[in-house]
């Protein structure tokens, strides 16, 4: 079997559709399958393309074994509307050209979106090479555009929602990160086939005896009680409750935030920080995958935060999973699907109210005060998604379905 993804966003580059898939593609190497990738030049999460891709506007490598095709794509600072169609256009218009030097038929063409405009180069894609056409939703674009208020061109928006509806239908199948977005595409489009494709943990990255220096690193003390918020420091996010929980809690110095990551609301949060004159809450720049055990290894629990709206109430943020894989309680602000998995069923953590401070601030002082309740939660969060969201299980249920859909 030989499957082609279609994707904007790959490693090396950060960021939880690169981890996925960089993942799935490993798993289902090991199944037997040809697995290639055909992606952008490395720009994400700041937006500039990395040092070694620069002037490239086509190159092939091999990254974990796997065949990658890289093509360029616009890159700008700009948050416009514009700026961000130019570069989703770009790589649309790059990606369909350079998939003519990839070689022989395929049996697949999985295409990863959002962008949901890269469905339409990746569904001519899988014409050419007589594949069938798979289409990954890990976010209900442009339905998220459209709550968030990042897009409000009405025509704009109705064409993407009809852009939309057709991807789906010349799928053969639609897979989904949560059970939420394939409930909402099925009561939508009751006759595309959906599978839920959850992210999940590389068992072999997350050893028992990890040691960590990381703490001692940056200066902190063994005493401190360190949260961790690592992933996009974007719009969806609404990182501002951690910076007023932070505030709330400046009389106890032992209490420590991280911010590790990049976004477009960074400069907004490190402004807040500066102006309420902070010196509880610290920003580091996004690092590589491979080096995240490390730095989650150090801190005492994760901030898993996002805006009060229904639209993330089938959302399950894939910085969950890498914290309970090292025995990191999450305290979690994410209504409907996360919370019952995470919090009702697998004890893992403790919920707080999307938006709330100050029930985010007593959560933070639960913990603090309670160091076995930490390590409670914490060994229940590596239990349970080491049996329920181990990778290779979920990409063994995948390549059935694959094999059942060849």
């Amino acid at each position: 079997m030989r499957v082609l993804f279609v994707t904007q966003y790959y490693f090396p580059e950060t960021g939880a559709p690169q981890n996925r898939l960089a993942g799935l593609a490993r798993e289902l190497k090991k199944n037997g399958v040809e697995v290639e990738v055909l992606t952008a030049v490395p720009n994400y999460p700041k937006m500039e393309i990395h040092q070694n891709y620069k002037g490239k506007f086509f190159l092939s490598e091999f990254i974990q074994d796997i065949q990658i095709y890289r093509a360029w794509i616009y890159v700008g600072k700009s948050r416009s509307i514009i700026a961000r169609l130019f570069n989703y256009f770009s790589f649309v218009i790059t990606s369909f050209i350079i998939s003519f030097r990839i070689k022989g038929k395929f049996d697949f063409v999985l295409c990863e979106s959002p962008p949901l405009f890269l469905g339409i180069s990746a569904y001519f894609i899988s014409r050419r090479k007589k594949a069938k056409f798979i289409f990954n939703v890990s976010d209900l674009w442009p339905e998220s555009a459209e709550k968030l208020d990042l897009i409000r061109n009405k025509f704009l928006l109705d064409l993407a929602y009809k852009l939309e509806a057709w991807l789906y239908k010349k799928s053969v199948l639609v897979s989904g990160q949560t059970q939420g977005i394939c409930k909402d595409i099925n009561n939508r489009f009751p006759s595309v086939k959906t599978h839920w494709l959850p992210n999940g943990i590389d068992p072999d990255r997350f050893p028992e005896n990890t040691v960590s220096e990381w703490r001692e690193e940056k200066g902190f003390q063994t005493s401190d009680f360190i949260l961790l918020y690592a992933g996009i420091i974007g719009h969806a996010q609404g990182l501002e409750i951690i910076v007023n929980a932070a505030n709330r809690l400046k009389e106890k110095p032992e209490i420590k935030f991280i911010l590790l990551g990049d976004g477009p609301e960074k400069e907004k949060l490190e402004w807040m920080v500066q102006t309420l004159a902070l010196k509880n809450i610290f920003f580091y720049p996004s690092i590589n995958s491979n080096q995240m055990p490390v730095v989650v290894q150090a801190c005492n629990a994760a901030i898993i935060p996002l805006k009060k709206l229904d639209l993330f109430k089938g959302a399950i943020p894939s910085k969950i999973f890498e914290n309970l894989a090292m025995k990191k309680p999450i305290l979690l602000g994410v209504e409907g699907e996360a919370k019952e998995l995470f919090i009702d069923n697998g004890k893992c953590g403790l919920f707080f109210t999307p938006e709330d401070d100050n029930d985010l601030t007593e959560k933070i002082l639960h913990l603090h005060n309670n160091p076995a309740l930490v390590d409670e939660l914490g060994k229940n969060g590596k239990q349970y998604v080491f049996e329920y969201f181990n990778r290779v299980k979920i990409t063994d249920d995948f390549y059935k379905k694959l094999l059942k859909l060849n």
